[in-house]
């Protein structure tokens, strides 16, 4: 299956020059999601993932499917504040400022084998803070996987000591 047929571009959102590529067009048509989420499940079984870890909000999105088909759990990772339990936290640069990402300091056991899955690799920085957390946690962070990647922003630069699965490129 083309997943590029089911990908809507929406020019000048969320501001002019930006050409968004927006995926719940691949999640309202039930056939292209369920496509896309096996295929992560696929590589999740390659890289023997053990938990499935996800940025909100897409990230929730693309991650809980895969979690499910495999029979695994999931572990969020959201702003700072949005957590109830005691968490670590990891700061991230934003094109103006900085941002924090924060997951449940028990969330991933020391050794346990995480698949990181959002719908979107772009420069790389949720990523980076993501896999941070994981591994100040005792996670071995397995692979990265993502519906889209926008190659020209170099995000994999980021990340390149991990492997990863893209579904799309742009």
């Amino acid at each position: 299956m083309d997943l590029k047929q089911y990908v809507t571009t929406v020019e000048d959102w969320p501001k002019p020059g930006i050409s968004f590529k927006d995926i719940t067009s691949i999640m309202d048509n039930g056939a292209a999601y369920k496509y896309a989420t096996d295929q992560i499940v696929e590589y999740a079984k390659k890289v023997n993932a053990e938990i499935i870890v996800g940025p909100e909000a897409r990230g929730f999105i693309t991650g809980c499917p895969v979690a499910y088909a495999l029979g695994v759990g999931f572990a969020p990772v959201r702003k700072e504040g949005k957590l109830p339990r005691e968490v670590i936290r990891a700061e991230y640069g934003l094109e103006y400022g900085k941002d924090v990402l924060t997951m449940h300091k028990d969330a991933v056991k020391p050794g346990q084998r995480v698949l990181i899955v959002d719908d979107l690799l772009a420069t790389g920085g949720t990523i980076d803070a993501t896999i941070r957390l994981v591994e100040e946690l005792g996670g071995v962070v397995v692979g990265c996987a993502f519906l889209i990647e926008l190659t020209y922003l170099e995000g994999r630069n980021k990340l390149e000591n991990y492997d990863i699965c893209t579904l799309m490129q742009y």
